[in-house]
């Protein structure tokens, strides 16, 4: 480990009070420059900031995303982003990377004083998930989870309409029945590609041999996702589950039983809520984007709040509601907003660590109820399972020396 990451509080305490750089722009670096990395570089805008520096441990990454815009052609490239820590004066750091070394990262990133943007899903296993709560508290940084519908002027306007009483009482919510993760089957080794660091990018997993399918398609699999294609439990999953959190007002806590509807790997699930509102993970795929939010029923009438856009029921339910946003580049617009004036201002993100573990742990907690095919009562309180010693184990996963969680 670099002399950077061995951070205290005093250290920490003294680069909360850092100033923005040059003109009072705020200094950022992105860490894992992969399809949603430079997607965001492509499509996206940081306003008042800079990017210093890129790091992606599959070097010519870094060439593709300075070619990008003009302004990124000076970012510096790191093929470690520890030693891009040690280098670099940054306010803030975009961490892109695959899920299975994204909490690692981020927290050697707050170590080190910085603030922290991560992709969703926030963590791979629960235990990721209470160690970066953790760490976020004690650096005393911000971090904004990449779950964009919480910043959305519509998404936002309809989530705080049901936590009002906008549907009375929520009975019950319908999200889609998302698809489980694939398992590894062991296969001959590839050819390395040119400039890959591959015992870096396989983190915390076991170094298997290099094949090309775990690096193209790494969020199919489960030692490096909890189902993260499109209709995965943990790809678009993580949205729809976070909007169903931040409706509901369930942003510190979960549910409190959790069962399959049936039987098999992709069994659909249902939830229920200390107050009664059962969540129903049993719709069907549908052929876009509309998967991404849930259907709220209510006392007083449905509401399906969908990315950018809403579908209700009576039609009087609703009036003057915030325009809707079309899907695509501009959509992250506002959480990106969000989280550069968080860094500067220090206020609570949208999505910060405590919602975006909490909305992760509703995909964690599907994979497990599937695989043990019973009943689970699940404490969110001491977030661990009442009545299964093999669901708690499954709370966590062995890792693979030099890569474990730091101690905080």
């Amino acid at each position: 480990m670099l002399r950077r990451h061995f951070f205290l509080g005093a250290a920490t305490a003294a680069a909360s009070l850092r100033v923005p750089g040059a003109n009072g722009r705020l200094r950022l670096a992105m860490i894992g420059l992969g399809g949603r990395g430079r997607w965001l570089l492509q499509n996206e805008e940081f306003p008042e900031a800079s990017f210093l520096a890129f790091a992606d441990c599959w070097l010519p990454q870094c060439e593709k995303a300075a070619q990008i815009r003009p302004s990124y052609a000076q970012a510096r490239h790191y093929q470690d982003y520890r030693r891009m820590l040690d280098s670099e004066k940054l306010d803030a750091v975009f961490v892109e990377t695959t899920t299975h070394a994204r909490v690692l990262v981020a927290i050697h990133c707050l170590q080190a004083g910085l603030d922290v943007y991560a992709e969703k899903p926030l963590t791979l296993t629960v235990e990721e998930g209470r160690v970066l709560r953790r760490a976020v508290e004690r650096y005393r940084r911000v971090l904004q989870c990449g779950t964009q519908q919480r910043s959305i002027p519509v998404n936002a306007w309809a989530s705080r309409f049901i936590r009002e009483g906008g549907i009375g009482r929520v009975k019950e919510v319908i999200a889609c029945n998302f698809e489980p993760p694939r398992r590894w089957t062991p296969r001959p080794g590839m050819p390395m590609p040119e400039g890959l660091d591959w015992d870096q990018w396989c983190n915390q997993t076991e170094l298997r041999p290099y094949h090309e399918e775990l690096h193209r398609r790494w969020a199919w699999y489960w030692d490096y996702d909890n189902g993260g294609q499109s209709w995965g439990v943990s790809g678009w999953g993580t949205h729809a589950l976070d909007q169903v959190q931040c409706a509901l007002g369930t942003d510190d806590t979960g549910p409190v039983e959790i069962w399959p509807e049936g039987d098999g790997e992709a069994a659909p699930v249902v939830m229920r809520y200390a107050n009664g509102t059962l969540l129903k993970c049993t719709g069907q795929k549908r052929p876009d984007h509309s998967d991404l939010g849930a259907i709220f029923v209510g006392e007083k009438g449905t509401l399906e709040i969908r990315r950018g856009t809403l579908v209700w029921d009576p039609p009087d339910l609703i009036r003057d509601k915030p325009e809707d946003t079309p899907e695509g580049p501009g959509e992250n617009r506002w959480h990106i907003e969000n989280f550069l004036d968080c860094v500067r201002t220090r206020r609570l993100p949208n999505a910060h660590v405590e919602a975006a573990h909490r909305s992760t742990t509703l995909c964690h907690l599907i994979t497990i109820c599937r695989e043990r095919a019973k009943k689970l009562e699940w404490d969110p309180k001491a977030e661990r399972f009442r009545n299964d010693a093999e669901a708690n184990r499954m709370l966590a996963r062995p890792r693979r020396k030099g890569y474990e969680l730091p101690r905080l």
